[in-house]
């Protein structure tokens, strides 16, 4: 008997754990393997990461009619070419927030408290009786937060939590946000001794994060990304680590990615994790129920449940 289920195709194989709750209502395509390509004239769907550039991908699937982007977060998908096609985008909105705010504050403990430094000596054999690392507490340090979206309000929230002192900046003002918004973002930085950056990235804030803001969190102070590796320079941010302008960097996010491990092995005073600040059971949980509904959507006719929102 013929498979009737419609075809839909996922772009890369860190998508492969939601093969099983597809395959019961779909024939999943793996766009990665030898001879998929001949599947693709009857892709409807194509399944992805929001930091992928699908347009290839999109350009050979004529009977595409949807793009469903698995994270909350899609900036590296043409949004505007995608829809020059006819082609609907849906995305996750709010899934990660949580986890995102949290693994930023895990980032923040790990460069306070010396937990990378510590287990490496630990590892290397290097503890000695008596030895010190005096860390630092988070209760009374300043936290500067660079975009009060969904993330940097619940990273804010739990900072203050923590009894640290919360500011923040973003383009636009916030009136209903409990917290101060500093003036401008050099003036953030100069007053923080973590500046967190949680904002999106788009092509008007590339390197948002600039020399300048680097040297206005200072040589003791700490950077912290889990937003997108575009909005730091990497270049000024690694030179102001090696010439001892910055005190350190916890990052997990990367202009480009895998970034390469040579550029960060003898870099003072950085934490690096491979984007895994979104990853949690409940996290992917929320993604995988938003992704079947946009689906189940999409296929009945009806409105997307998540679409990408309009001014996007």
């Amino acid at each position: 008997m013929t498979d009737q289920k419609p075809t839909i195709l996922i772009t890369t194989p860190a998508l492969q754990f939601v093969e099983p709750s597809l395959q019961p209502h779909y024939s999943v395509v793996r766009a990665w393997e030898a001879g998929s390509d001949q599947h693709f004239p009857q892709v409807r769907t194509i399944v992805c990461l929001g930091n992928e550039d699908v347009e290839g991908v999109l350009g050979r699937c004529p009977s595409a009619g949807l793009i469903a982007c698995y994270t909350t977060g899609y900036d590296a998908i043409d949004i505007g070419a995608a829809r020059r096609r006819g082609v609907l985008v849906s995305h996750a909105p709010g899934a990660t927030s949580y986890a995102v705010a949290e693994f930023a504050i895990a980032l923040i403990l790990a460069a306070f408290r010396n937990v990378v430094v510590g287990d490496r000596r630990v590892r290397a054999g290097e503890w000695r009786p008596g030895q010190a690392m005096v860390g630092r507490s988070l209760a009374g340090a300043r936290l500067g937060v660079v975009g009060l979206g969904d993330i940097g309000a619940q990273l804010s929230a739990l900072a203050r939590a923590l009894g640290m002192d919360v500011a923040w900046w973003g383009p636009r003002p916030k009136p209903e946000a409990p917290w101060p918004r500093a003036a401008s973002l050099i003036e953030l930085a100069r007053g923080a001794d973590v500046l967190a950056i949680c904002a999106r990235s788009d092509p008007a804030n590339r390197h948002l994060i600039d020399a300048a803001v680097i040297d206005a969190v200072g040589p003791t102070g700490l950077i912290v990304n889990v937003g997108r590796g575009q909005l730091i320079d990497e270049d000024a941010l690694l030179a102001a680590l090696h010439e001892g302008r910055l005190g350190g960097a916890a990052l997990d996010v990367f202009e480009a990615e895998p970034t390469p491990p040579a550029r960060w092995a003898d870099a003072p005073g950085a934490i690096t994790t491979p984007h895994i600040a979104g990853g949690t059971l409940q996290s992917t949980a929320k993604m995988t129920e938003m992704l079947l509904a946009n689906l189940a959507a999409f296929y009945a006719g009806r409105p997307l449940a998540t679409p990408v929102p309009a001014d996007s």
